[in-house]
């Protein structure tokens, strides 16, 4: 097992590389980035004039170089953000950050064990979401390979510290790569840019802590991470943010004149969400940013018919292409958020006569509007799966029990599988269903792909058998599998008088239809 420990010397040589990447990264994002979104806006309008295959392939491929950039930018030069420190609970975040990941939860066991939960440490909190976010992603993606495996998240306090282990039972990774872990651009994945691991570093080691790693091939890894507890500072109130503002301007109006300033806020309120937007897009179509404008001037505007309709239709787009709905919760809140931080820096430029009551009246409506929209989407979303999962269960049904009609008085039931006590029911409603309605004269139920069953399930199907019987339909068994009749031989039940059988599904056929 090999253990790495980057203490104050490999924290400071961290920096100072960062420091050196940092001027070139200024300069690269500074000099291509621009020249990039350009050409991107440019091929977005020859879409309808070129093939959209290639277009779409090189809109693809500027997404990934316009991504790296920023994600080089950020870590480089990490303090850009206008992101005040405040204390966090960071168990709360933990569990906020794994909301995230439902949909791998299938396969891989999560474990969590949480001790000091109420000791909050002081930091910038979006930058630690993303950071416990990198890792935790990285470690079920470790996991994936194999479908299945364990991941345990600790948190306790120590020495005035606080603790979080995340550990992994994926594929681990080599001893000689450890030492290169949060280097810009180094990655042991193959697609990887290595710029998550670096932005964890960094994030760890400008709030003063230490990060070590144990990693085994084929083993696993566990990552440590060790924040020192320090005490918060006088809280200074809401940002003072530089926003555009006119003499009497309309709050409306407000939003409107200040609106890439909302979205560069909303992205740094939902941090986890941002890398989000792009796969969000092309797999639903749902455009997070243009509907975070609409649902904001919805709210400003008091249109609460519009905005129920708005949340029923978004709700019916995640749940129809399951999109996690941890991402919506949270950006929702963002929207929150920074709607609030703006209605207070118009607030302060208000007069002292404007001001009066300004708040107080705003609290109720924007709120309650924000509640609602809520309200209308987990709703909607729920009735809409809801919807789904019984069109679902009803096919599993017709699948598991598939009548297949050969001539207006024969039908087969090939059943395959396990039988247990719910399916038998469904076979017995099924059956008992159809011979009531097409007045089925003769059914024959193939047996040879079905698996041992108990003896409370035999003696069902005797009984569904026997029912078939009182309807005047008869039922030809075939493909009796040679342990189903000495268990039936044990149980000293037998299929006479009730049931002509058959030793395969050919021979019936050729015995009903001539064949």
């Amino acid at each position: 097992m090999k253990a790495i420990k980057n203490g104050q010397q490999q924290s400071e040589n961290h920096l100072t590389q960062l420091a050196s990447v940092g001027q070139i990264a200024a300069g690269i994002a500074h000099e291509v980035r621009n020249p990039l979104t350009a050409v991107k806006g440019f091929l977005q309008l020859m879409e309808h004039e070129s093939n959209p295959e290639y277009i779409n392939i090189a809109q693809l491929e500027l997404e990934n170089a316009l991504t790296t950039l920023n994600d080089l930018l950020q870590v480089s030069k990490p303090d850009q953000e206008e992101e005040e420190p405040q204390s966090l609970l960071i168990a709360v975040e933990l569990e906020s950050i794994l909301n995230l990941f439902q949909d791998k939860m299938y396969d891989i066991q999560v474990q969590t064990y949480y001790q000091d939960t109420t000791t909050p440490i002081y930091g910038k909190k979006n930058q630690f979401k993303k950071a416990f976010f990198n890792l935790i992603k990285n470690a079920f993606e470790s996991m994936e390979s194999a479908g299945a495996g364990t991941l345990r998240i600790s948190h306790y306090i120590e020495a005035k510290e606080a603790v979080v282990c995340i550990e992994d039972t994926g594929v681990g990774i080599p001893k000689e790569k450890l030492s290169l872990l949060g280097t810009p651009f180094f990655s042991t994945k193959e697609t990887g840019t290595g710029m998550g691991l670096t932005q964890v570093f960094s994030v760890v080691y400008q709030h003063g802590g230490e990060i070590s790693i144990d990693s085994e091939v084929n083993q696993g890894t566990k990552f440590t991470v060790r924040i020192p507890i320090q005490k918060e500072p006088q809280r200074r109130g809401v940002n003072k943010l530089d926003l555009v503002y006119t003499e009497n301007i309309s709050i409306k109006d407000f939003f409107l004149n200040n609106k890439d300033r909302f979205e560069e806020k909303l992205l740094t309120e939902a941090i986890n969400v941002k890398d989000k937007i792009e796969e969000i897009h092309k797999i639903g179509n749902i455009n997070l940013l243009s509907n975070a404008h609409k649902l904001v001037l919805m709210v400003i505007e008091e249109r609460e018919h519009d905005m129920i309709s708005f949340a029923k239709q978004e709700g019916i787009a995640w749940a129809k292409f399951s999109l996690t709905i941890a991402f919506k919760l949270e950006w929702i809140q963002a929207i929150r958020r920074s709607v609030w931080d703006f209605l207070y820096n118009y607030y302060q430029n208000l007069s002292k006569d404007q001001q009066g009551g300004f708040y107080f009246s705003l609290e109720r409506s924007v709120n309650r509007l924000f509640d609602q929209f809520l309200t209308s989407f987990f709703i909607s979303y729920t009735n809409h799966k809801d919807g789904m999962l019984e069109s679902q269960r009803k096919l599993v049904e017709n699948l598991s029990v598939p009548i297949i009609p050969i001539s207006p008085a024969i039908s087969i039931v090939p059943l395959i599988g396990a039988i247990d006590s719910f399916r038998s029911n469904t076979i017995e409603d099924k059956l008992i269903t159809e011979i009531a309605n097409t007045h089925i004269q003769t059914l024959i139920m193939d047996l040879s792909g079905v698996a041992i069953v108990e003896e409370e399930v035999i003696h069902h199907l005797i009984r569904i058998i026997k029912g078939i019987s009182m309807m005047g339909c008869k039922t030809v068994i075939t493909g009796l599998r040679s342990e189903l009749v000495k268990k039936m031989i044990n149980m000293n039940v037998t299929l006479e008088n009730i049931a002509e059988s058959k030793g395969t599904l050919q021979v019936a056929l050729a015995d009903y239809l001539g064949n």
